[in-house]
């Protein structure tokens, strides 16, 4: 029986294994002519080999070895000898090439192969240590900014000729294994950061490659960075920002000096004074930088005529907004605008603005006296129909945790639920029961009986302002309707506004992933303690039970019931 694979190719075998000793001579002559300190010329061939590699294990090969040939000029400090007019033409020559192998691995950042993407992507951080170490002294470590500067261009950027978006896992792993575990590396990627969100406005892939690590700031005591500068002797130990932060920007973000702890390094400058190894080891720096790099996204969010992907964008920042960012600005406030903005949105990033803003009001006395009309305009028929409509519900028990003196809006959900299905009648009444128990006031409102339905309800449902809508002088007659449901569940809760209010409060977390697979899941798996009436036995006396056979029809054989079967 012949082969269902057809043979292997010899011909791309060879060409495969040529390609690999190549490299492997071009590795192996540079490591010679670095040791014996003899001609550097191959290195240009080895680069273009790694750039032009099609195949991923070619390519694997390639940029492997330059990397162990570049450690090995950085220990032996080539970049940094000192020897003339000749010895600066060979580090220029060394630095090109440098720059290259870096561009050559950063795009391969965005390659289809996971392998590779993962590689380059240590390749590039184990870069970073080794040129940090190779400016170094031993007694003052230093932070390369320049090459790193790179890394973050290319996480974040859209470079041209890569159309290709960056795969999540780059990302994640970059989260995970550097920017999550090392301070420095976190401090120099979010000041780089706000810096390209300033200079490349265009790049609608930038704020979406950067909001999953714009939002992690570990509280002290900070890791040990991997490496930092210590004194002011180097180029890059200047007051923290950089040439791009002339303007002092950090001096928006000064607060006053805090108490002292043991446990807390004392830093007694003011932040734009700071050198980088001071603002590597202060929160109150980490925090500078964390709030500007969220006060320069947060308006690039919104995308131009693609009100889809900003919504999206939207809802990615307020996911992570109430814990992951306002507990870390120097001044939660500041964000105040863009989340107002954000209820226009409606749906899910309308209610996670509203989050946002209650605790903003909550836990930084933010004064926004339109928040209960902004969630009023949320209490529609259509909210009770919608997939968020769990979250939206345990949101809104958390927002009227606090007593309103008015109480106008606590009966609105409750306004038309004689329209719900009962999926969602089953979250409304232990909803509306919760109300009713935490705000006393309200319970005139199951107790009026001077109308008796919606004719007479002065309740106005097209009022948008809960101020006006003459809410408590309504009553809540929906519930008494509801008494007599067809679904038991749904009767034996709405009975319970008839008894004494001494149970206590529901659990919403019980009610709010209730469905109609779930009512129904519950229904067919619920116990049957007498069994239903099957059949019946007939007797002489069938009348309003069977109609009347007609008498001009002659009987059929077989009874009865035969005759019941027979159509005319």
């Amino acid at each position: 029986m012949p082969p269902s694979l057809p043979p292997p190719s010899k011909k791309r075998k060879v060409q495969e294994s040529k390609k690999v000793k190549e490299i492997q001579h071009l590795e192996q002559v540079l490591t010679d002519a670095i040791s014996s300190n003899t001609s550097l010329n191959p290195l240009a061939d080895l680069v273009d080999l790694a750039s032009k590699a099609s195949d991923p294990q070619d390519c694997s090969k390639a940029i492997y070895a330059l990397y162990r040939v570049f450690v090995l000029l950085f220990g032996q400090r080539k970049l940094e000898v000192d020897g003339g007019e000749a010895a600066a033409a060979v580090k220029t020559w060394i630095r090109d090439q440098m720059n290259r192998y870096v561009n050559v691995v950063g795009a391969l950042l965005r390659h289809e192969e996971k392998v590779l993407r993962t590689s380059a992507l240590q390749i590039l951080f184990s870069l970073q240590k080794h040129l940090s170490s190779s400016i170094s002294a031993p007694s003052k470590p230093q932070f390369h900014v320049s090459h790193f500067k790179k890394i973050v261009s290319f996480l974040l950027l859209a470079p041209p000729e890569h159309s290709a978006p960056l795969d999540p896992d780059v990302l994640q792993e970059f989260h995970e294994k550097w920017f999550s575990e090392n301070d420095d590396i976190r401090w120099f990627f979010l000041r780089e950061a706000a810096t390209l969100l300033n200079t490349h406005a265009d790049d609608n892939e930038l704020p979406a490659n950067l909001l999953p690590s714009s939002s992690a700031l570990r509280p002290f005591p900070l890791n040990r960075p991997s490496s930092i500068p210590d004194d002011d002797s180097d180029e890059e130990e200047k007051p923290a920002g950089g040439d791009e932060d002339d303007d002092d920007w950090r001096k928006f973000f000064d607060d006053e000096p805090a108490a002292k702890d043991a446990k807390t390094p004392a830093v007694s400058a003011r932040l734009h004074n700071m050198t980088i190894h001071q603002s590597l080891h202060s929160l109150s720096s980490h925090r500078a930088v964390f709030t500007r790099a969220w006060l320069t996204l947060l308006p690039r969010l919104t995308v131009r005529d693609d009100p889809e992907t900003s919504r999206a964008l939207a809802v990615r920042a307020l996911n992570v907004m109430h814990r992951g960012v306002l507990p870390h600005l120097t001044r939660a406030v500041l964000v105040m605008d863009w989340i107002a903005a954000c209820v226009d949105y409606g749906g899910s990033p309308g209610l996670l603005a509203l989050n946002a803003l209650f605790v903003l009001m909550k836990e930084y006395n933010l004064d926004y006296p339109f928040f209960y009309t902004r969630l009023y305009a949320f209490l529609d028929r259509d909210v009770l129909h919608l997939k968020h409509r769990a979250r939206f519900f345990r949101m809104t028990e958390l927002f009227l945790s606090s007593t309103d003196p008015t109480g106008v809006i606590h009966q609105a959900p409750c306004a038309a639920v004689a329209q719900r299905p009962p999926a969602a009648i089953v979250m409304v009444i232990p909803f509306t029961y919760n109300i009713l128990k935490r705000h006393p006031k309200l319970m005139p409102m199951i107790h009026r009986t001077d109308h008796d339905g919606a004719e007479q309800d002065p309740f106005l449902t097209g009022e948008p302002d809960p101020q006006l809508t003459h809410a408590l002088a309504s009553s809540l007659w929906e519930l008494a309707t509801h008494r007599e449901h067809y679904h038991a569940g749904v009767s034996t809760l709405a009975k319970i506004f008839s008894e004494a209010f001494t149970k206590p409060s529901y659990a919403m977390e019980d009610f709010l992933d209730h469905t109609y697979g779930t009512l129904f899941e519950t229904e067919v798996k619920r116990r049957i303690k007498k069994e239903p009436a099957l059949a019946i036995e007939l007797g002489k006396n069938l009348d309003g039970l069977f109609p009347v056979v007609q008498e001009d029809r002659p009987p059929l054989e077989g009874g009865i019931v035969q005759d019941l079967w027979v159509f005319a």
